[in-house]
């Protein structure tokens, strides 16, 4: 049976706590921003934590 690759992709966007849960960025922070309230824009500029479903999936896509 071959090894799984790993998604480079996901590598590349998201990292895993010690605790095991994925951290991002928000997405929408790219342009057009006139739009947002500063409170929007101060929350955005924060890592998101992913909930524990999502953590596993995306913990299963960086493994070898």
């Amino acid at each position: 049976m071959p090894k799984m690759k790993s998604k480079g992709a996901v590598k590349k966007r998201f990292r895993m706590s010690k605790k095991g849960k994925a951290i991002c960025s928000h997405p929408g922070r790219g342009h057009q921003h006139a739009s947002y309230t500063g409170e929007t824009s101060r929350k955005m500029r924060r890592r998101m934590v992913l909930n524990k479903t999502w953590s596993v999936l995306i913990g299963r896509m960086m493994e070898p």
